[in-house]
């Protein structure tokens, strides 16, 4: 036996996919979320919208070149789903 093997230690680890409802709500996984479920695609703004309506707090946009701007309103399906994101994500605790 040689030095070299006497200081060659192997490790075999096992690692868990975590279930989704564990990680972070980002805007990319809630609309990924709503795509996989419900097969709608919901714009970030949409996202922003339903959760300055529940309360929560929007992320800042650093990117946008002024605070004054209209967006349409989002449609009662598309809210209706952003909810039950919410809901499955643990941002709010009933539908």
């Amino acid at each position: 036996m040689s030095r070299r093997d006497i200081n060659t230690v192997k490790i075999t680890m096992e690692v868990k996919q975590e279930d989704k409802v564990n990680k972070k709500p980002t805007y990319s996984r809630i609309k990924e979320y709503i795509l996989e479920n419900y097969g709608m695609k919901v714009h970030t703004a949409n996202i922003a919208q339903a959760k300055r309506m529940f309360g929560l707090e929007p992320r800042q946009a650093f990117n946008r070149k002024t605070d004054n701007f209209a967006t349409r309103p989002c449609s009662k399906e598309k809210m209706e789903v952003i909810k039950q994101a919410f809901y499955h994500f643990g941002m709010i605790s009933e539908v």
